[in-house]
């Protein structure tokens, strides 16, 4: 997201819920900075006219700063569009007038005319892939002050996911926890109780027959109260990644993860437990994962022993 400036009229361009939402509070912040009581208006493209839109940009009597906020112009008809352009032109001293534009071709000649106004563009594109939320999370980090060791983001949006609400919230709890410095050891040490990191590792340990292994992280994780149906969930995961990874060969980690819409770290994972498996087993493992995913939802009686049975039998099919 790129910064503001002092300009009275701003274009924020792009989808990115979290990023938007940041990019208006920094302009409020900004306006208010000046004019600690400037009022702020909120209107959606949809839903305003533009009888209503020249009543909160109309000159103040006692010249009071305002800031109003147009999102989602991408939505807005003819008339709207016609009159936000002659506001945007003559704006009156002390307003600030931010419009939201997804960033698409829908209405792309309003957010043009906007931006040939005078408008500081602030972009918020969206972000789809794995190694796009990994350079989220290094942003972050250093928007917070910290430091992330090499790879460690990786292993953060593993056990988040693709949520950037989660990952913000995720960042800054371990920037706080940790006093700034963030290692792989910190994320698995705050994610022990997520049932993500647990449904991970256990289909981690499973994948690569470790039977042992596999049968206490499952354990663990059922003694702690995550949801079997998560767990069940996780091992067929983990096997649909082993199968696409497979499929797709001995490529470039990096390069596969943009083709396969994961993190480079998972795809090395899979690329390592796919030697242990022929066809016949891997067969035989997703026939266990799928009835896991019946049993636990009913089908058994007993859910716990219904996993623990799915992962002994993928376990065993390993290597086989």
């Amino acid at each position: 997201m790129d910064g503001v400036s002092g300009t009275g009229l701003h274009l924020v361009l792009g989808e990115e819920e979290l990023l938007v939402e940041r990019a208006v509070e920094a302009i409020v912040a900004q306006a208010r900075a000046g004019e600690p009581g400037a009022e702020l208006r909120r209107l959606r493209a949809a839903e305003t006219t533009p009888v209503l839109l020249a009543e909160v940009l109309a000159p103040s009597l006692f010249a009071e700063a305002r800031v109003v906020v147009v999102l989602a112009v991408h939505e807005a008809g003819k008339d709207l569009g016609e009159a936000l352009l002659a506001h945007a032109a003559d704006l009156p001293d002390g307003m600030t007038l931010a419009v939201q534009h997804s960033g698409g071709a829908r209405n792309k000649a309003l957010a043009d005319a906007i931006r040939k106004a005078g408008a500081e563009v602030v972009t918020c594109p969206q972000i789809r892939w794995p190694n796009e939320r990994q350079a989220f999370v290094k942003a972050e980090v250093k928007r917070l002050g910290g430091a992330i060791s090499p790879g460690t983001d990786e292993v953060l949006v593993d056990a988040v996911g693709s949520d950037l609400r989660e990952l913000a919230a995720a960042t800054a709890q371990l920037v706080a926890d940790t006093g700034g410095r963030i290692d792989e050891a910190a994320v698995r040490r705050y994610h022990r109780g997520r049932a993500e990191v647990y449904g991970w590792d256990i289909a981690d340990l499973a994948l690569a027959g470790n039977r042992a292994g596999a049968l206490e992280a499952l354990r663990w994780a059922q003694s702690l109260g995550v949801p079997s149906v998560v767990l069940a969930d996780a091992l067929a995961s983990g096997l649909r990644t082993l199968a696409r990874v497979g499929a797709a060969g001995r490529g470039d980690p990096n390069r596969l993860a943009g083709q396969l819409g994961m993190p480079p770290g998972k795809v090395r994972r899979a690329q390592a437990q796919v030697r242990g498996w022929r066809p016949d087993g891997l067969a035989e493992a997703f026939a266990a994962a799928a009835e896991a995913n019946a049993d636990v939802k009913g089908v058994a009686a007993d859910a716990d022993w219904a996993l623990e049975h799915a992962v002994l039998r993928i376990c065993d099919a390993h290597g086989r």
